[in-house]
């Protein structure tokens, strides 16, 4: 889960139609969704953290510190669960990358070198948002599976990232041309966890990852000449219950 820094409001009191923090979110953290890191162009959705649907937070409608970007999954999966801050991983304040494993069959589980009490606050998240959830299977007119759920596509991203990883560098090793093709590609697909993973070994690719992809270098949690995670995050936002990872 990509870690990211919102940054401050760009309006001095809290927005009284939420949706109008769409475009600023989206200039500050990218058409990707907070949670899982998918692409969406089109209806991405201004996502409350704390949800507005519950009666005690109906103050934070408005209120730019509880907004995320999300897709409908997510979305619609955490919904109005009630969200206590101290009991979850939060991409917005918690260094969210160090405390999952990304795989080449799309799954992401949470990582086993957390302690204990971090793993029961990673998985909270997991669950929270559904991550680990297959959809059903789908297949086109032509009986083609189409990968619509976002293990399936996780998987794509996998199988894209291996190739630039294994073909388009290996044409021209260290070619900044090269490396910036990458990375185009990188933010078309989106799954910037799942780039981090295949290229964890190019800390230059990873670092020109974490330049490319809006809110993450500000966001404090990756080192800038290692491109290894920073713990806890630094929180430079300090927003509540932030740095717990």
């Amino acid at each position: 889960m990509r870690p990211i820094r919102r940054g401050a409001s760009p309006r001095p009191g809290d927005f009284s139609i939420y949706r109008d923090a769409l475009p600023d979110l989206v200039s500050r953290l990218g058409c990707y969704c907070s949670y899982c890191e998918r692409l969406i162009p089109v209806q991405l959705a201004v996502e409350h953290i704390q949800p507005k649907g519950l009666p005690a937070y109906q103050a934070l409608i408005g209120r730019w510190d509880n907004f995320l970007l999300a897709c409908v999954n997510c979305n619609s999966t955490k919904k109005d669960k009630n969200v206590v801050l101290s009991d979850v991983l939060l991409p917005d304040r918690d260094n969210t990358f160090s405390a999952y494993l990304y795989d080449a069959g799309g799954g992401v589980q949470v990582s086993p070198r957390l302690s204990v009490s971090e793993q029961n606050l990673a998985l909270a998240t997991l669950t929270l948002v559904g991550l680990q959830q297959p959809g059903p299977a789908a297949a086109d007119a032509n009986g083609r599976l189409i990968a619509l759920d976002r293990i399936k596509q996780r998987l794509e991203a996998w199988l894209t990232a291996k190739y630039a990883r294994d073909e388009l560098l290996a044409l021209r090793p260290g070619d900044a041309v090269v490396a910036e093709a990458v990375v185009r590609l990188a933010l078309a697909t989106g799954f910037f966890s799942v780039w981090m993973e295949v290229f964890q070994a190019d800390p230059g690719i990873r670092n020109r990852l974490i330049d490319a992809f809006a809110g993450t270098r500000d966001s404090g949690c990756f080192d800038p000449q290692t491109s290894a995670p920073v713990q806890p995050a630094p929180n430079p936002d300090q927003l509540p219950n932030g740095g717990k990872l």
